[in-house]
């Protein structure tokens, strides 16, 4: 099936289990009883992939599974509760104390975070890397070294990985891969056509595309599905029913959501490249991005998700942009249909790079809404910058 198809019928079977229901149905259960002495034995046996307690799947977690491992172009898939949960059992399912992590310099700050406080604690050493490293970074390499993380585009700055060369070198060293998915989505990236291991989402974000979930998942290939799914079920690491429900929901519409989320970005991003308040935007379909043949290389497509650089300002003058906006919203999340900017600071979660730009740094999130009223919006907010400067 072509892409748009898959995100449409993976993971129903209608006339299989559900009574010809379109949508596999919300399970609200914890107990699943068993007819015979027999049967209990056997689900014994089969507890990663059975239904058998509620901690360990219903049929709704089974069916969103199936749907986003088909989606992603994976074997397996584990969902869990959010996308920090999936970053979080990718890594303890492949590290122990004594073993050696690379880790990309500009991923997700929850992940650093999780990197120098929970496995340092438990004695294993994280590397951070260059995003642009490429195939040097076989250089970086030791012989303890289990896992590469890689997050393309990186969080905040957008650098994109070289993603088939960072896998052949940790391949070749018996290392794992793993690849935050998140921005690209699985529209617009197939993480194992490049060499990836185990695929994390926010599945909160663009799968779920409605704001109204906290969600994640771990794709992975046959060959490492079972550490990923004990680590999980381990951790207790479950999602609701409910969530489950509304993932699935969000992937039927992917294949139309996306393009419009590029479509706005591109435009946004083209227009802000004008306007004499940007210093620099910074958005992987641009020409000069860092990675930029990379991505247009390997990727069919960009999110809605980009940075910005303003000129150097006062806070009172960016307060007058922020705090006057009609449609961009000031969120934490992204993804939805939702506009939404915030201001960053790369500074403060780099070691490996250095981020030393003089003016203020922007996280957009180009939504669903028409495109002139975004403009618009973005339009009398630089002017307010400007007045207010």
């Amino acid at each position: 099936m072509k892409p748009d198809t898959t995100f449409v019928k993976a993971g129903r079977k209608p006339h299989d289990h559900n009574y010809g229901a379109v949508n596999p149905p919300v399970y609200h259960a914890s107990t699943f009883l068993q007819p015979t002495l027999a049967a209990w034995r056997e689900s014994r046996n089969h507890q990663l992939d059975w239904v058998v307690y509620g901690r360990r799947g219903t049929p709704t977690t089974f069916a969103l599974e199936e749907a986003i491992a088909a989606a992603d172009g994976g074997d397996r898939c584990v969902a869990v509760g959010s996308g920090l949960a999936a970053v979080t059992n990718a890594l303890t399912a492949f590290l122990e104390t004594g073993d050696h992590l690379l880790m990309v310099d500009t991923v997700y700050g929850p992940t650093r975070m999780f990197c120098d406080t929970v496995l340092a604690g438990f004695g294993v050493e994280t590397t951070f890397y260059d995003p642009l490293i490429g195939a040097d970074i076989d250089r970086l390499m030791q012989d303890n070294t289990k896992v590469v993380y890689l997050e393309s585009p990186g969080s905040y700055t957008f650098e994109v990985q070289d993603v088939p060369a960072i896998a052949e070198v940790a391949h070749g060293r018996g290392a794992v891969v793993i690849h935050d998915n998140t921005w690209a989505s699985p529209y617009f990236f197939k993480p194992f056509e490049h060499g990836v291991d185990v695929s994390v989402q926010a599945v909160t974000k663009y799968i779920g595309g409605h704001s109204d979930i906290m969600s994640g998942a771990l794709t992975t290939t046959e060959a490492v599905h079972e550490k990923v799914r004990v680590m999980a079920h381990t951790l207790g690491a479950c999602p609701g029913p409910d969530d489950c429900y509304l993932a699935q929901r969000g992937l039927r519409t992917l294949g139309v959501r996306m393009p419009r989320h590029q479509s706005n970005a591109l435009t946004i991003a083209d227009w802000l490249q004008r306007r004499p308040e940007v210093e620099r935007v910074m958005h992987p379909a641009l020409e000069g991005h860092p990675g930029h043949d990379v991505w247009a290389r390997d990727y069919s497509g960009s999110s809605g998700l980009f940075g910005a650089v303003l000129k150097p300002c006062s806070e009172t003058a960016l307060a007058a942009m922020f705090d006057g906006f009609e449609h961009f919203g000031m969120g934490a999340s992204w993804g939805a249909y939702e506009s939404l900017m915030i201001p960053t600071d790369p500074s403060a979660v780099r070691t490996a790079t250095r981020w030393d730009v003089a003016g203020q740094a922007v996280r957009i999130h180009a939504g669903l809404e028409d495109i002139d009223d975004l403009i618009a919006d973005l339009e009398a907010g630089l002017d307010r910058l400007t007045r207010a400067a």
